[in-house]
């Protein structure tokens, strides 16, 4: 460890740098004609003073007032590289203070962010980061009225399962204000954000529910409210009903089930009197899931450090290899999350407007319950399947989530951890799998996908089942003696059926029909434009039902298919939902006419 004094020169120095490398940017950004180049380098500015220099500062003192450095955008950038090394070095060798972690990840998010379109130079940059800090154990560490500061947790996922790849020191948001969710972008000290826990909170209480072979322990002083233990095992944790907890409610499968997985580690088990600790934590990987509109899920065993590097104290029978921390701002019991972001308005970017069938599903987690729901309940009991999957590795949900994760337009998840198209065949050959247990294998992953809340609606469901019903049949053929599937096949690649997409249509269930405002039409003599005039004139139903042959919000495909968009328009086939007044048919003839002009 460096001397105080030491560490607190290298410090300002630091900060003068940064201060300095912070105005050059500006300075460059001012001289440049290129409107998108100068917002982009206003950008690099802003983040610099807000999450580098201002965090240095309040460790420091004062900002040392040195003269901006010219020079071009690539020299900058070596030196914004530099800086960031110099930093990691820095903050490896004293430890903290947390002001110091803040400025080290955002420098490190910089380095990477310009070199970002340059595959090579960004994992050369990435690795010499992990090199750095190779040697500090994961952990979290909440800054004194800022962000999570993480060191060292290499997974790091969203609440689809997609690798967020953060880099060694990481700042997440934990005010809700960031701009850059989950990233912190310094907003925490504009909104004045405390973090303080509230004294009305629920209290730090152990509650205990003794069954016959099992009891369990809840403590509501730490729940998320995540909903997990009421949807899976809702006759053993019940809503609105006194106790919450039925210990001999459920099947005790499934109670442990619900008690592991409760994400803020509210919930433990004790079997027949003992205490499986071990057994009840699981042995996972350290990572961290951000929760759609939700907390961040810890698991693990990161250890959460308060302001001062200390372990954060937990409440009672609290786990310690997985928790949820507040990432809205609100918790009553910061830093763990107590369920406010249901009140407070805590909402991610939208889904795509289309989605994939992964996307559609909930992503990796909503797999992952499906098959986990289908290999631990359904497989069990039925003789005819049991057999087959008697000797199953204790990650084959996990594997089989990863497949349908991929095959569904999710991440290669499944080629990346297992070997891809190989890999699957080969847990087939020989197996010998008969028609019988090939209808049993689908009859009950389809009640498993009831079961965990799988999307319900009739385009997922039809795409889903004709993705086993014909996946289970090449898996029967692969499994028969003296076969021999080809080799080196690509992952296949599943999509709604017929094109067939939820959003293309209007459901029966809705109370009222939105209709879209008629679009204002053009004067007589008004030079006509695509984007002015014409697009506006089809709607977004339109748009979906036509999608199959050309895109009406692409003036390149509206002009290519123009007389013939025009003549169904004026046969009043299209739209389907009834003919266009002649004034707005008028208005398509017209630019067609003109040139179809942009």
């Amino acid at each position: 460890m460096r001397s105080v004094s030491g560490a607190a020169a290298s410090g300002r120095e630091l900060l003068a740098h940064a201060d300095a490398l912070g105005r050059a940017y500006e300075a460059l950004a001012a001289a440049t004609d290129d409107e998108a180049r100068r917002a982009a380098l206003c950008r690099v500015a802003g983040r610099l003073a807000a999450s580098v220099v201002r965090p240095l500062g309040a460790a420091l003192g004062d900002i040392a007032n040195g003269a901006a450095q010219p020079g071009t955008e690539a020299e900058l950038g070596v030196a914004l590289h530099d800086l960031a090394c110099q930093a990691t070095r820095l903050r490896v060798g004293v430890g903290g203070p947390p002001a110091l972690l803040e400025a080290s990840a955002a420098l490190q998010d910089l380095a990477c962010q310009l070199v970002a379109e340059d595959d090579e130079c960004l994992a050369a940059r990435r690795g010499e980061f992990v090199s750095l800090q190779e040697q500090l154990a994961p952990n979290i560490q909440s800054a004194p009225d800022g962000p999570y500061l993480v060191t060292n947790v290499a997974r790091m996922t969203d609440w689809l399962g997609g690798s967020l790849e953060p880099l060694p020191q990481a700042a997440l948001c934990r005010c809700g204000a960031s701009q850059l969710k989950p990233w912190c972008d310094g907003s925490h000290s504009v909104i004045g954000f405390h973090a303080a826990k509230a004294p009305d909170r629920v209290p730090d209480r152990l509650d205990t529910y003794q069954g016959q072979h099992l009891t369990v322990t809840d403590n509501r002083g730490i729940c998320a409210h995540s909903g997990f233990c009421t949807d899976r095992a809702p006759t053993a944790f019940r809503v609105d009903t006194e106790p919450f907890v039925a210990p001999s409610g459920a099947r005790a499968d499934e109670i442990v089930r619900a008690t592991r997985d409760c994400p803020s580690g509210a919930l433990g088990y004790a079997l027949d009197g003992r205490d499986p600790a071990g057994l009840a934590d699981q042995d996972r990987e350290p990572a961290i899931e951000i929760s759609k509109d939700g907390p961040y899920r810890v698991t693990g065993t990161i250890e959460p450090l308060d302001a001062s590097g200390n372990p954060e104290p937990r409440n009672t029978g609290a786990s310690r290899e997985h928790y949820s921390l507040c990432r809205c701002g609100k918790s009553q019991n910061k830093p763990f999350c107590s369920g406010m972001h249901w009140y407070a308005d805590c909402h991610d970017p939208p889904a795509p407007e289309k989605a994939t069938l992964f996307q559609w599903a909930g992503g990796f987690p909503a797999l992952l319950r499906l098959t986990r729901r289908f290999y631990e309940k359904h497989i069990p009991g039925e003789p005819l399947l049991s057999t087959l999957f008697g000797r199953m590795s204790p990650d084959h949900p996990e594997r089989v989530a990863a497949w349908l994760g991929q095959v569904f337009g999710g991440p290669p998840a499944y080629s990346h951890r297992y070997g891809g198209y190989d890999r699957m065949i080969s847990q087939h050959l020989d197996k010998g799998i008969s028609v019988e247990q090939r209808a049993l294998w689908v009859q009950l992953l389809s009640r498993s996908a009831d079961d965990v809340g799988l999307p319900a609606d009739a385009e997922f469901r039809a795409a889903f089942t004709a993705y086993i019903e014909w996946g289970s049949r090449i898996a029967v053929e692969n499994s028969q003696p003296g076969v021999h599937p080809p080799p080196r096949m690509p992952v296949p690649r599943w999509w709604w059926v017929c094109d067939a997409y939820p959003w293309s249509r209007t459901h029966a269930t809705e109370d009222t029909i939105k209709e879209e405002a008629p679009p204002e039409l053009p004067g007589p003599d008004e030079p006509l434009s695509y984007a002015t005039h014409i697009k506006p004139l089809f709607r977004q139903r339109d748009h979906d039902s036509m999608s199959f042959a050309f895109d009406l919000w692409s003036c390149d495909d509206v002009s290519t298919h123009a007389n013939e968009i025009l003549a169904r328009l004026r046969a009043g086939t299209m739209p389907c939902d009834g003919a266009w007044p002649p004034e707005r048919v008028d208005v398509l003839e017209r630019w067609i006419a003109a040139g179809t002009p942009p």
